[in-house]
């Protein structure tokens, strides 16, 4: 089956599946690879430069890896055979990039409103960041700090997933091949630029709304349709040539 993939989704397939087993076999270790190779927000003491690139080959379980590998070789596949391996790299990375940079936008907005707010209720951001980096709960003097719950959790939680390439692919794609036809369920037939734009109205609507237990960043996912589908409509302008 792999010999049938385009090569750079093919590559991205097997680093995906490589960085899935290896979170699973140190986890049983006690190191949390998600924590560390995962995208926090720029603002958080746990960012480091290099989880802009990292946390899209890393996946929070099994349903988050499948599905986002299963559209990458379905339609990242075709989308490489029809431009090239160098495009649909570029691509599959400014798309990936751009949902990080969508994510950023508001949490970071959000961390510094918060660390405001702590500080302002006499909190040492020196004290909260050496809780954040050696990984301690909120102490007693700040558990009934509702500031300091949020402000915790938005720092320690990083975002992971190639979801943001994933939707630039699926915006990509819906752009070029409006009307082709996928089955729901293998039952009921839809055209994919009403079921990818549906679903893509729908991350945005949920991204603005404060559910409680949902950690998907749903920023994330319209960010990177966003910058997909930004990306095709200008290739497609200036290339026409040698585009589809």
């Amino acid at each position: 089956m792999l010999n049938n993939i385009p090569q750079v989704t093919k590559n991205i397939l097997i680093l995906n599946i490589i960085m899935f087993f290896a979170t699973l076999f140190f986890e049983n270790q006690g190191v949390d690879l998600n924590s560390l190779l995962g995208a926090h927000y720029i603002n958080s003491p746990l960012f480091q430069p290099f989880q802009i690139v990292t946390h899209f080959f890393m996946h929070g379980g099994f349903m988050h890896i499948f599905f986002n590998m299963w559209l990458l070789v379905m339609l990242g596949g075709y989308l490489e055979r029809l431009w090239g391996p160098k495009r649909f790299f570029i691509f599959y990375i400014a798309s990936a990039i751009g949902a990080f940079a969508l994510y950023n936008a508001m949490g970071v907005y959000e961390i510094m409103q918060l660390k405001n707010k702590l500080i302002s209720q006499g909190v040492s951001w020196v004290d909260f960041e050496y809780h954040i980096k050696n990984n301690l709960v909120e102490t007693e003097l700040y558990s009934n700090m509702d500031a300091y719950k949020q402000l915790y959790i938005k720092c320690v939680t990083p975002m992971v997933g190639a979801s943001g390439g994933v939707f630039g692919i699926m915006a990509a794609f819906a752009i070029l091949f409006p009307n082709t036809e996928f089955l729901i369920y293998f039952t009921f037939p839809i055209k994919a630029k009403f079921l990818v734009g549906g679903y893509f109205l729908l991350e945005l609507y949920l991204s603005f709304q404060d559910i409680q237990g949902d950690n998907v960043a749903h920023l994330a996912h319209v960010g990177g349709a966003i910058v997909g589908g930004i990306i095709v409509l200008f290739w497609r302008k200036t290339d026409r040539q040698n585009f589809y």
